[in-house]
């Protein structure tokens, strides 16, 4: 660790001023905490640990007392209780002393809570950067909930993923039932019921039954679909967050981006092959049916929706599978993954257009099998809702595909190094008061606790320090008001881009230690400080 002794500053990080500024002032309690500012002017607490003048009159009143009722600052006497002790006559009883100090407590806690939604912020944006796979469409990027820290509890692995009812884990992967399913299930149920009364007038209601258990397999077949998806990202060593069915198909969020573009045809096409594959094999299990009977009407279901899924799939524009084999073309000739992105992400927007007109064009020409009869008009209108929703997914998807490979292309510019505030280290005993001082004069912005040996322990919590009182901070000392150290915490200085933002969501928390590769302290990495940065890169042109 570099750290000169007198001073107890060590090499900078990033000494340059940032939206947080480093002045004399009563921070208020706010969800985003300014930086460690200096305990007013002069104050001075390194020796004893007692305030100067400027203090309020009971807080005087305590530096007068001997030097054997000094407040104990080790780091394990709780401030509350040495407040009680100390300085009651003066000031005029414990208990008002102790009801503040409460107070303080509490105070401390919501922001520190509040404070910890900062880095969920982090890795709910990072999480934005998946590869998704998609069956019939890609709709929104993945938006698993983010998992949250409880008040006063050390940070934590996030939990699972979550995103409907957990069906098993195949592979080792979750596979989760959107709410939107079982919408999607009556849907089928009852269009698909409607058509075997036409087939099979004699199932009478016992034709929804049938048509549920279409669903079903139907749904099972995206499932393999999806599956194809997550073993081939696997064989490619790519992590797999989750497999999600839900409205109009599924989704396998894949965390990382293909390395090469041969790779990425290949993640895309084994989807809608997979789906081709099953198509045939109910085709050959169709052979030995009669065609007039429930057997063979579910079995040339299946054959009929796989080869849909499979067609749609594979059609050129993002966020289809298709799209991203055509990305994947365009990356190989240009060498450039984001052209490859521009130009499937417009095709995708053109394929949008065709089919919001061409989709109800086709079906009432008896394209798909329509027909002109008596209930045309009712036809003309579903074909229609249906070719407005699937346009929305495919228009969506594609602009959500463009803003991900513009993030992409800015995620270079998060630099662990550029974006770390300087920090002085102080030992666990020191003042809050003393340690802001010492912050102030080096033009620091964080602080870490050291061991005698100069050892890094924890991080003060910048939340934290918001919720202590400036009148307080004398008696209150810094390891009180720290995070201890994991390894997770500990973040290389040459991170950056997708590597960073892995690394903090890995390990939740509101700072982290950054570190040289010889282990030297640089500084502290704030989550909101990476945060405001990722949202700047976002707003910035390509």
């Amino acid at each position: 660790m570099d750290v000169s002794g007198a001073s107890g500053q060590p090499r900078s990080g990033d000494d340059q001023p940032t939206d947080h500024p480093a002045v004399p002032t009563p921070p208020p309690p706010a969800a985003e905490a300014p930086a460690p500012t200096e305990d007013g002017p002069g104050t001075d607490t390194a020796a004893t640990g007692t305030p100067d003048s400027n203090t309020s009159g009971s807080q005087a009143a305590r530096a007068e007392e001997p030097e054997d009722e000094t407040p104990d600052t080790t780091g394990t006497t709780a401030p509350e209780t040495e407040t009680h002790e100390t300085g009651a006559d003066e000031t005029g009883g414990d208990k008002a002393e102790a009801d503040g100090a409460e107070a303080d407590r509490a105070g401390a806690d919501k922001v520190e809570a509040d404070g910890a939604k900062t880095s969920e912020g982090v890795r709910d944006t990072a999480a934005d950067t998946h590869a998704t796979h998609r069956t019939l469409a890609h709709t929104e990027p993945p938006t698993g909930p983010a998992p949250g820290m409880a008040k006063g509890e050390p940070p934590r692995p996030p939990k699972e993923p979550g995103g409907g009812i957990l069906m098993g884990r195949p592979f080792g992967v979750p596979v989760y039932v959107a709410p939107s399913w079982f919408l999607v299930a009556a849907l089928i149920t009852w269009v698909f019921g409607g058509q075997l009364d036409r087939v099979l007038p004699e199932l009478g209601a016992a034709r929804y039954l049938v048509s549920l258990f279409f669903a079903v397999a139907f749904y099972a077949s995206v499932l393999v679909h999806e599956l194809a998806h997550t073993v081939a990202a696997i064989r490619f060593k790519l992590p797999v967050r989750r497999i999600q069915l839900q409205f109009f198909g599924g989704v396998s969020e894949i965390e990382k981006e293909a390395e090469t573009p041969g790779r990425e045809f290949v993640l895309a096409f084994v989807g809608p092959l997979l789906s081709l594959v099953l198509a045939g094999l109910f085709y050959l299990a169709m052979k030995p049916v009669q065609p007039g009977t429930v057997p063979g009407v579910l079995l040339a279901g299946l054959m009929v929706s796989n080869l849909i899924v499979a067609a749609f799939n594979l059609l050129p524009g993002l966020p289809l599978d298709g799209g991203r084999m055509l990305r994947a073309v365009v990356w190989k000739i240009t060498g450039k993954p984001m052209s490859g992105t521009v130009a499937a992400a417009w095709v995708g927007r053109a394929l949008a257009v065709a089919v919001l007109v061409g989709l109800p064009l086709l079906n009432s020409s008896g394209g798909l099998g329509g027909g002109t009869g008596d209930s045309g008009g009712m036809d003309t209108v579903t074909d229609a809702l249906l070719a407005a929703i699937l346009a929305a997914i495919i228009w969506t998807g594609a602009g959500n595909s463009l803003r991900m490979a513009r993030l992409r292309e800015h995620l270079p510019e998060l630099r662990a190094r550029t974006l770390t505030r300087r920090a002085v280290p102080v030992e666990t005993d020191t003042p809050l008061s003393e340690a802001l001082r010492r912050a102030n004069a080096a033009g620091a912005r964080a602080l870490v606790v050291v061991d005698a040996d100069g050892h890094p322990l924890s991080l003060v919590r910048e939340s934290a320090i918001v919720g202590v009182p400036e009148h307080r901070r004398p008696w209150v000392p810094v390891s009180s008001l720290a995070q201890d150290l994991t390894d997770d915490m500990r973040v290389s200085a040459e991170l950056s881009g997708e590597e960073l933002l892995d690394a903090l969501r890995a390990a939740p928390a509101t700072e982290y230690l950054v570190v040289e590769n010889t282990g030297e302290i640089y500084g502290v990495l704030s989550a909101a400080d990476v945060e405001r940065a990722f949202v700047k890169a976002m707003a910035r042109p390509s």
